[in-house]
């Protein structure tokens, strides 16, 4: 299950709408095995694409980099889908190379045709290993401090 906060959430929806019609991307960083995701990090799509995204290599490389030196993982890869349901391409399940994050897919399909749409959304969570697509529940709640004592 993903357990993402309430300002988390809207700003990964709130990007994918702004980047309508292309496809929005980033990433929200956690420390290393917290699954807590925290640091929210809007990329660039540099594919600047409807139907496709790619992290800059640059950008990329200095957010890992950034990662490592804060001690922090990926918790939550994110992208839109602008004109598909929020579920994995074979292209996303290609590309998937980090186990232990939770993929969000967002799908702002109901507004292909306007830009910085600002309609419903679908927000959807897998798990993504070795090519392999598992649904999870998303729990969005408005601060961790609510799921404290939680088994």
């Amino acid at each position: 299950m993903l357990i993402i906060e309430r300002a988390t959430h809207d700003a990964i929806v709130a990007h994918a709408r702004r980047d309508h019609p292309d496809e929005a991307c980033g990433v929200v960083a956690g420390p290393v095995g917290s699954d807590r995701a925290v640091r929210f990090v809007p990329m660039l799509n540099a594919a600047m694409s409807p139907t496709f995204y790619e992290f800059d290599s640059g950008d990329l490389l200095r957010l890992y980099k950034e990662m490592d030196e804060r001690d922090e993982e990926p918790v939550v890869i994110y992208h839109s889908h602008t004109a598909t349901e929020a579920y994995p391409s074979r292209t996303d399940i290609n590309l998937a190379q980090e186990p232990g994050a939770h993929y969000v897919l967002v799908s702002t399909r109901d507004g292909a045709d306007s830009p910085a749409y600002d309609g419903p959304v679908e927000f959807r969570s897998y798990r993504i290993i070795d090519g392999e697509v598992v649904e999870e529940e998303v729990r969005v709640v408005g601060s961790y401090t609510e799921t404290e004592g939680e088994n």
